[in-house]
């Protein structure tokens, strides 16, 4: 059936003809295909009569890379992330005023077929042209130097750990339970007294005399537990296992120093002292802290006292501050930030079912400090150990860790983009609000049942009242 000419359709009609060309937005785009051996240039075809070089991985090689890009009119390069090769491209390229997105390689080899250094580059080159390619967070300069630093330290404490577990068990191999009586071996009085078994002590009274008067054990109890099996070959491991901790603790001693001259040469934010009357702080500070007031360097260069949010201490706000640098404009909203961490659950939807809802894999040390914090929450009497400790109750430990970790992200944005204060409501506060909004769905509930909640009235004992159902 023909329609007449003046009546109109419901269907919309597109006179706009849609182009079915890309749009070149960098015009002065390269690529680079990176290697351990040489690194492989496109620039666009009409900046140099040959458009494809390679050149070297020394650094001479990398400033004529640098120096041919410049010459070519080459504003923006593109390369992927690969293993630490891209550090020094990334550095001097940047240096020389060079605008360089590194890339994940899992987003540009997605297309088969084309798998050479050449075709690499190339390939690199023409998506930077149309704009199709996103570049990875990097922080400022002067938080990537802190951040190299406490990466070095996290992997000194990392190695040396494993050494303080050889040290255990060459002792319970000579049965020297010392564990048992002290609570860390490399505390002051485990340390004293391994010192004294390698420099050849073996009464058991000596040895347990050495002990700080705070230690509860009682010199009886440590005598006990130091009577043992002094073999040679167990005091020989014992002694080099000893003697390479000691080595990596002087390390990080040193490695300390260079993070305290790195953050007095920021600049501070803030000249105020923290606000310590808010929230009870530890007198013992935590294992491995640094031997200078790390909190207030903190809280200078941010301008924000973090460790005001239960389950963050100045490590690890040292930590997260470290990855995700002092600007929190890199970031828009909370979402982009809970996002990047890959705290924020996940959108897998087709055919408009959601298939999955987990959060992405994503490997993170500032997502790993977070979900440290939240596992510190355990026994906390705080709201927040208490939202933890429900969900634990419900969905179990790691996805109540990975919930908690993104509520103290969304906390932790919220006072870096406004500069406020966190005061914590209290466990009680948290409990209330829970029972109320459970109270309000039983009354949605019993509404939609054609029911009424009726409160019990108290008995004379003075027991909680709680709500019945009544026609």
């Amino acid at each position: 059936m023909k329609l007449p000419s003046n009546q109109k359709t419901n269907q919309p009609v597109n006179k706009k003809k849609v182009s079915s060309h890309l749009e070149q937005i960098n015009h002065n785009a390269a690529g680079i295909d990176l290697g351990g051996a040489e690194h492989w240039v496109c620039v666009p075809i009409e900046k140099a009569q040959k458009n494809v070089r390679r050149f070297g991985c020394f650094t001479p090689d990398l400033m004529a890379m640098a120096d041919w890009l410049i010459e070519c009119g080459v504003t923006t390069v593109a390369m992927e992330a690969t293993g630490v090769y891209w550090i020094p491209v990334f550095q001097i390229l940047e240096n020389r005023g060079l605008e360089v997105k590194l890339v994940n390689a899992h987003y540009v080899k997605t297309v088969p077929g084309r798998k050479t250094d050449v075709n690499d580059c190339q390939w690199l080159q023409q998506l930077h042209t149309y704009g199709l390619l996103s570049g990875s967070f990097r922080p400022e300069d002067q938080i990537c130097v802190l951040r190299s630093y406490i990466r070095q330290r996290d992997s000194l404490i990392k190695n040396a750990s494993t050494h303080v577990q050889r040290i255990q068990k060459a002792l319970i191999q000579m049965n020297l339970h010392l564990h048992k009586v002290i609570s860390d071996i490399t505390g002051l009085t485990g340390i004293t007294i391994i010192k004294a078994i390698v420099a050849g002590e073996r009464n058991p009274l000596v040895l347990a005399s050495l002990k700080d008067p705070r230690i509860k054990s009682s010199a009886a109890e440590i005598a006990q537990a130091l009577t043992g099996d002094y073999r040679a070959e167990h005091l020989f491991v014992l002694k080099q296992e000893f003697s390479l901790y000691e080595v990596y603790q002087k390390e990080i001693a040193a490695l300390d120093a260079e993070i305290e001259q790195c953050l007095a040469s920021f600049e501070p934010k803030t000249l105020d002292k923290p606000p310590t009357t808010i929230k009870k702080r530890r007198k013992k500070p935590t294992a491995n802290h640094p031997p200078f007031d790390l909190h207030k360097y903190i809280y200078r260069i941010a301008g924000v006292d973090f460790t005001l949010i239960d389950g963050l201490d100045a490590l690890t706000v040292q930590t997260i501050l470290s990855e995700v640098g002092l600007d929190p404009e890199r970031f828009p909203t909370v979402k982009h930030f809970t996002s990047w961490l890959g705290l924020c659950p996940g959108q897998k939807i087709t055919g408009g079912k959601v298939k999955s809802s987990k959060t992405r894999p994503v490997i993170n040390r500032a997502a790993n400090a977070f979900r440290m914090a939240a596992f510190s929450l355990t026994q906390s009497r705080s709201a927040l150990g208490a939202f933890y400790r429900r969900l634990r109750s419900r969905l179990g430990a790691p996805k109540a860790i990975t919930a908690t970790a993104h509520k103290l992200a969304r906390m932790f944005y919220r006072m870096w983009t406004t500069k406020g204060l966190y005061s914590d409501p209290g466990m009680d506060y948290y409990e209330q609000k829970y029972q109320q909004q459970v109270l309000n769905n039983l009354k949605k509930k019993a509404h939609a049942l054609g029911l009424e909640l009726v409160p019990i009235s108290p008995d004379p004992q003075n027991a909680p009242s709680s709500p019945t159902l009544a026609t």
